[in-house]
């Protein structure tokens, strides 16, 4: 089963696990190789190259990006302390206001609790090693959506490089059927000139044979059709591939455009001359496509 798939895509997790609710959006488009960037919570620096290893292993090609949010949410994560100078000092400030005007000194723990800076709340940070494996697990999930729509757009690309291939197929063999007759054309034409040039009817036979030949030889394109119907061979045994296939594609294509130059250098009719610039104009949208596959 074919596995072509295109270099953009997009994907979301969402995962609550270890106290964490961590968020993953990965999303990429077109590029030579694989070019990596994240946004990442404050403090979670370290997570850049887990996140980069993991998802080289998945991904061969393409400029991804990569967005995660992290939040703890566990009854553990929250941390409360008593600010003891500060509880100290505000409850001998009251004794002292109690003595110095008379005032009963009724100090209760509801009336301490509401004074500000009390209590020192703090966030514990979860040990990186669980933020590591919840941030890759969610990414994980995240990739399932987005190679999953990586798959959708590459059968899409599959399809119209092998519509295009099969149309590149039946204009060479067009070319292979015109090229003879274009010789033939060549020597009616050739001999009809050499009559009209000489007063009788006597033509050499065999200098017009060698001129034909001369001509057949520097006309002749059997090679490079075979060599371009070899290509496209190739080119539609790699879309069977169940490996990223993009450069040698890519590869490919620059070969397929180099045989359709030589034809239409070759080219001494029209028609063929014709054929070649349709058949140069789909090697062009097939290079095109190609840029977008893995």
């Amino acid at each position: 089963m074919s596995m072509v798939r295109s270099m953009t895509g997009f994907g979301r997790g969402k995962l609550c696990e270890n106290g964490l609710e961590v968020t993953a959006e990965l999303k990429s488009v077109n590029h030579r190789y694989f070019e990596f960037s994240s946004r990442l919570p404050r403090g979670c620096a370290y997570l850049e190259e887990p996140l980069k290893d993991f998802c080289r292993g998945k991904i061969s090609r393409g400029k991804l990006e990569i967005s995660v949010t992290v939040e703890e949410n566990g009854a553990d994560s929250t941390l409360i302390e008593i600010n003891e100078p500060f509880a100290d000092a505000y409850i001998a400030a009251l004794k002292k206001l109690s003595e110095r005007y008379g005032i009963e000194n009724d100090i209760k723990l509801s009336s301490l609790v509401c004074a500000p800076d009390i209590f020192n709340v703090k966030k514990q940070q979860a040990p990186e090693e669980t933020v590591t494996a919840t941030v890759l697990a969610a990414v994980d999930e995240a990739l399932k959506g987005f190679i999953a729509m990586r798959e959708t757009e590459g059968a899409k690309l599959e399809r119209d490089v092998r519509h295009r291939a099969e149309l590149i197929l039946k204009k060479v063999e067009f070319v292979e059927k015109r090229s003879p007759e274009t010789v033939k054309a060549y020597r009616e034409k050739l001999e009809q000139r050499i009559r009209e040039l000489l007063s009788d009817a006597t033509v050499d036979e065999q200098r017009l044979l060698t001129e034909t030949a001369i001509f057949a030889d520097k006309t002749a394109v059997d090679e490079e059709t075979v060599r371009l119907r070899s290509h496209i061979s190739q080119l539609c045994a790699l879309l069977e591939s169940d490996e990223p296939v993009g450069r040698k594609l890519d590869f490919i294509v620059q070969e397929m455009n180099r045989e359709a130059n030589t034809i239409g250098s070759k080219a001494q009719d029209i028609e063929i001359a014709h054929t070649v610039v349709d058949i140069k104009a789909e090697i062009e949208k097939i290079r095109e496509q190609i840029q977008n596959i893995e």
